[in-house]
């Protein structure tokens, strides 16, 4: 039997990963798009501030997230005036969940932008299919393998999240503490090993699930090209 703090972590978990991946994949397939396509001089430096979570510790990402939403600056005194400011709520988990995952979402999707054979985006130009109509009737279907697997990243390290949420968004039981953030609270008690334990079986759940469902998107949008049989 779960414990009422386990489901509450376990339901919050996926409240946020789901939030994150959500709100960050659009974002992400619009930023993998132009990525993919634009020759623009800004293209090394976008590509290089989207890839930061990456490459810095996350704690870093919360701490500046933090200061960002701070009611001392002006954006986060902005949002404190129309009561919007997210720190230390489930919002903020969701947000600095979503800041990290995004990089790994974009990179997913860029790829299956790239490898999109360009004698089909010119054939579709010689029918008079151009612009966004492009974008949805051609490049978009031919890269679904690339944007689920995009979800699929996104939502598995949203779900794993820990140094940026913990800064941004506190460890506040019920609130704030998803699997990662409980079961670091779980080993830091003396005897804490067994409940700490049974977290970490139980963060399992939903990122197996994760994977059956990315495989089964994966092999139905194979049949329905008929690379496999049904």
């Amino acid at each position: 039997m779960l414990q009422p703090y386990e489901i509450d972590a376990l339901l919050l978990s996926l409240r946020v990963a789901l939030t994150a991946t959500i709100a960050g994949l659009p974002l992400a397939i619009a930023l993998a798009y132009w990525l993919a396509r634009t020759q623009s001089r800004f293209k090394l430096l976008v590509d290089t501030l989207i890839q930061i979570p990456l490459i810095v510790p996350p704690v870093v990402v919360g701490f500046l997230l933090l200061v960002t939403f701070s009611a001392e600056y002006q954006f986060g005194a902005w949002l404190q005036a129309l009561g919007l400011n997210p720190a230390f709520t489930w919002i903020a988990a969701a947000i600095a969940s979503g800041v990290m995952a995004l990089p790994l979402m974009v990179r997913a999707v860029r790829q299956a932008f790239e490898t999109e054979p360009a004698a089909l985006r010119d054939a579709a130009k010689t029918l008079g299919v151009e612009g966004f109509a492009l974008f949805r009737r051609l490049s978009l279907p031919l890269a679904f393998p690339g944007i689920a697997s995009a979800a699929v990243l996104g939502f598995a390290r949203a779900l794993g999240e820990f140094g940026a949420t913990i800064t941004f968004a506190a460890n506040i039981p019920g609130l704030t503490q998803t699997l990662p953030l409980a079961i670091f609270s779980a080993s830091q008690v003396p005897g804490g090993e067994f409940a700490a334990l049974r977290l970490a079986i139980l963060s399992l759940v939903p990122a197996v699930g994760s994977l059956l469902v990315s495989e089964w998107m994966h092999r139905r949008h194979l049949r329905r090209i008929g690379r496999i049989n049904a």
